[in-house]
């Protein structure tokens, strides 16, 4: 039996693109990456588990800010080289700046306009 893993094409570098959408409005939330590692740990638990590029490290969405993301469905794309997960996401806060999503920037008359409001201020989030 084929290793699930090994049907993924993962990057050059051993990554995965992955889109995390809300399981119940459908607005995607973000964008990370997964390895290996991450994926099997995020079947594992249950839960988002992504690998942080800048930090070079795993990184279980939510162990600071308590804003984690129980995965409902996972999807790989007809290339297998990009994942869409369907997610819960708790307290409404995916984005680190304190939004419901990391796509809160919509262009409009030549320039980029922050259209979603701040849940919580980050600075009340992160220690």
């Amino acid at each position: 039996m084929t290793d699930w893993l090994d049907e993924i094409k993962w990057t050059d570098d051993g990554l995965l693109p992955v889109i995390a959408q809300d399981d119940e409005t459908g607005r995607v939330l973000m964008f990370a990456w997964m390895n290996r590692d991450s994926l099997a740990m995020s079947v594992e638990k249950g839960e988002a588990v992504y690998y942080s590029r800048s930090r070079q490290k795993l990184w279980h969405k939510g162990e600071e800010s308590g804003h984690t993301q129980k995965i409902k469905s996972m999807r790989l794309d007809c290339d297998a080289d990009v994942m869409l997960i369907s997610i819960e996401q708790t307290g409404g806060i995916a984005c680190h700046t304190g939004r419901e999503s990391c796509f809160y920037k919509e262009f409009a008359n030549g320039q980029w306009h922050d259209v979603d409001a701040v849940i919580k201020d980050p600075k009340d989030i992160y220690e």
